[in-house]
């Protein structure tokens, strides 16, 4: 035993001593994810084999009990190690502790042999935490609308359990739509609602406010809750509030039936404008609009200004500064009679903001 501190500790040590803990966890972490390799690799053979046969109902059930962890963990690692097998340049990766056992979880749920070169150069670009954007941002790009809804499909699940003190962990995988909606419904009410003190004096943080939120959802049903679903436009996209990547074919979908609100990027991903989901312009809105313009888009006219929406509202169910132009009342009456000659005028006498 002392001979095996000595020589761990000789091992440990430097010029100037005990090497940085920084060091060690790093070293750590890499024979970590090699010896998880080996795990779920073996995990894998030991579910082909027959060896568990008449001692459980399936393989993750025997290698649960044996390895005292809950049945949907041992069948994670089942599921990573026969996937890996079709993905050789991952299972190298992970095997040397270049990609994390996290990373891999993510990875095999995706990649195929025709891809894996593509998202493996961004998993080991990318961090843990940010690599499932990152890879929803790359299928967004690279795969065909239809195909990706029908992957969401098929993913879909929900599960639970209990706790040893009766409370229950919920787990969810749902489409970026349905997601954004809950996460959406769940946001409003904690913000809109006035929470209570607990019982020992203090206040809910945010995540129990959402727990409370969920309740309200359950027993008032979603019709209450005036829910929108925010977009962030960015060059190259549009992302939910949450960051998920959208397809421009699941905007078209949503458009006719949902509250959007969509908020403008630069190029340095700073929000420069926000839509509004009313008809009429913000005062914001106008003060911008007015800036810009100054002046009759089609005559010069300076009085007698009109907001006009371009494309019309009716179309796009929304109010956003760069699809306002100011006109005045006769340009603006003319433009919409050559659109649609049997309801601008009274449209246009009506309302200024059409």
């Amino acid at each position: 035993m002392v001979e095996a501190k000595q020589s761990t500790a000789s091992a440990d040590a430097g010029a100037g001593g005990t090497r940085p803990l920084a060091d060690q966890l790093i070293d750590a972490a890499r024979r970590w994810a090699h010896a998880q390799f080996q795990l779920v690799t073996i995990a894998a053979e030991f579910a082909d084999s027959a060896e568990w046969l008449g001692q459980a109902p399936t393989a993750a059930h025997w290698l649960a009990s044996v390895a005292d962890i809950e049945p949907c963990t041992a069948r994670e690692w089942i599921r990573i190690g026969t996937k890996l097998r079709r993905l050789p340049a991952t299972a190298d990766a992970f095997s040397r502790g270049a990609v994390s056992y996290s990373k891999v979880r993510t990875l095999t749920r995706i990649a195929t042999p025709r891809n894996e070169s593509e998202l493996l150069d961004i998993a080991t670009t990318v961090p843990a935490a940010d690599l499932g954007r990152a890879i929803a941002t790359w299928l967004r790009d690279d795969t065909d609308p239809n195909a990706l809804d029908n992957h969401h499909r098929a993913l879909r699940s929900s599960r639970w359990r209990t706790d040893g003190d009766g409370m229950t962990p919920c787990s969810l995988r749902l489409p970026p739509l349905l997601a954004s909606m809950l996460i959406t419904a769940l946001s409003l009410l904690v913000m809109r609602s006035r929470p209570t003190r607990e019982p020992d004096g203090t206040w809910p943080n945010v995540a129990q406010q959402r727990a409370d939120a969920l309740k309200t959802l359950l027993d008032n049903g979603t019709g209450t809750t005036d829910t929108e679903i925010i977009l962030h436009v960015r060059g190259d996209g549009a992302t939910y509030d949450n960051g998920t990547p959208v397809t421009d074919t699941l905007i078209e979908r949503i458009a006719p039936t949902s509250f959007l609100r969509a908020m403008i990027h630069d190029a340095n991903s700073q929000p420069v404008d926000v839509s509004n989901r009313r008809r009429h312009p913000t005062t914001r809105q106008k003060r911008l609009v007015k800036e810009r313009d100054q002046t009759c888009r089609d005559c010069g006219r300076a009085d007698l200004l009109h907001y006009d929406h371009n494309p019309p509202h009716h179309q796009t169910g929304h109010t956003l500064t760069t699809e306002l132009e100011l006109r005045c009342a006769p340009c603006h009456q003319r433009r919409h009679q050559h659109q649609n000659p049997e309801t601008a005028q009274a449209g246009s006498q009506k309302d200024p903001h059409s």
